[in-house]
């Protein structure tokens, strides 16, 4: 019997033992204990990494007509982050079929998410070798897309700044202002304090090693107080 007869039904693609679609599930540490196998899914994983960023990019283009650049950019990386691609995974039960060592096994590597969510990705690579970039597109479209429609609703892929913005002008018809309250350390290792004003009136305050993370630091501490205020 094909020992991938589970996972063909899970998605409709027709795997079988072949070579390639077996390689997807040899992690690394299995090489140390294995003389049949001689490398890991690693080369896949980095394929199936571009394939993956490639299609979604693609279908969050046609879906999504008038998102700016960056908007787009946040919500691909929001979709194809390691806990989201882990939970696919495990839906399609990729760590029954992993290599591991006795070490990994025993470190309960099969529910690893770091570890399921590269199984996931060399998965997609093999796919795509062995059958091409539409049964790739199947499993995206039937495991991954249809979590677009949380994250929008949560707005969980916008950065903290750009959220608080939203809110102050929606509420105040004014935009967040951002104001460098301390500079210290050498040029080469400043860290900056800022803070974000809304009409003067200070809501939060960020530090960072660049005006950028200190600004989001900002952002965050704002957001969360003007969403609890009175």
């Amino acid at each position: 019997m094909n020992k991938f007869s589970d996972l063909k039904k899970i998605t409709g693609i027709p795997y079988t033992e072949e070579p390639t679609i077996s390689q997807a599930f040899v992690h690394r540490s299995f090489l140390n204990e294995s003389k049949e196998h001689q490398q890991s899914n690693e080369r896949l994983e980095f394929l199936g990494d571009s394939v993956l960023s490639y299609i979604t990019s693609k279908y969050l283009y046609k879906k999504y007509p008038t998102l700016p650049e960056g908007e787009l950019t946040n919500l691909r990386s929001s979709i194809v982050k390691t806990t989201t691609l882990a939970e696919i995974s495990d839906e399609m039960k990729l760590g029954d079929y992993l290599l591991l060592s006795h070490g990994e096994e025993e470190g309960g590597g099969r529910k690893n998410p770091s570890l399921l969510a590269d199984t996931f990705e060399a998965l997609l690579g093999a796919t795509y070798l062995v059958f091409g970039l539409d049964k790739v597109e199947i499993i995206l479209e039937k495991f991954l897309f249809p979590k677009l429609e949380q994250i929008i609703k949560d707005h969980s892929y916008k950065d903290h700044k750009s959220l608080f913005q939203e809110l102050v002008q929606e509420e105040t018809r004014t935009s967040p202002l951002y104001k460098v309250l301390k500079e210290e350390g050498p040029d080469h290792s400043k860290e900056f304090t800022i803070g974000v004003f809304v009409e003067n009136v200070i809501w939060g305050t960020g530090t960072g090693k660049s005006k950028q993370e200190a600004e989001q630091g900002a952002a965050k501490i704002a957001l969360e107080k003007w969403q609890n205020k009175p």
